[in-house]
Parts: C-alpha cells; structure tokens; sequence
C-alpha cells in the first residue's frame, strides 16, 4: 500500500495492537485538532497542543522500546528525531502569546 513505510520492523509493537493505517488516523485526528485550536482564543487552544503532543510521543516510545529490545537497534536514532519534535511542541505550548489590541476607531464628525 502507498502508505506503507518500506519496513515497519520499528513499529512492530504498535502494528501488533493495530493496522497502520489505524495509527495514521491518530495522525489525521490530531493535524484536525491542531489546527482547529489554531483559531481559538489565546488560552484555549491546549487541546491542539495536546493533540500535536500524542502521535509522535507515542511513535518516540516504540522506536525507543524496539531499539531497547533490540527489535530494530536504529531505533534509537528514529526515537531521539521524534523527541525532538516534542521538544519543539512543548516549547511552543509554553511561549507567551499576547493578543493584539483593536485597531482604534475613527472619532464620529471629524474627517481623516
């Protein structure tokens, strides 16, 4: 299948619980959700922090873990560029966002 990676040894201990296509709906599901929460208002978008968050913490565990059991012995290596993008996630979940003030109007009865 076209969405197959060509070996999916890493990911043997997710593919054993299910399809890999079930897993790429984590994706999907949470790219949705993300990006949804990126048009809330400033506070109320932790769901799409949450949701970016999930799939490649969960991807990072089971390279670790396959390369811990010595499954796939790249893993590790697989493991350390999804931390990263967690890392990356929870940076931005903690930089301070401020909200821009309304631009002025335009006072009733004098022309610009």
């Amino acid at each position: 299948m076209i969405y197959d990676p060509p070996t999916t040894v890493g990911l043997s201990i997710l593919t054993d619980h299910c399809r890999l296509s079930t897993w790429a709906w984590l994706w999907i599901g949470a790219g949705l959700i993300a990006a949804g929460s990126a048009f809330l208002q400033i506070g109320r978008d932790w769901a799409g922090f949450a949701a970016a968050f999930a799939p490649p913490s969960v991807w990072a565990l089971a390279y670790a873990a396959a390369a811990a059991t010595g499954i796939y012995s790249r893993g590790g290596f697989v493991a350390v560029w999804y931390l990263t993008i967690v890392g990356i996630i929870m940076w931005a979940a903690t930089v301070p966002e401020y909200s821009v003030p309304p631009a002025p109007r335009p006072r009733k009865g004098k022309a610009p």
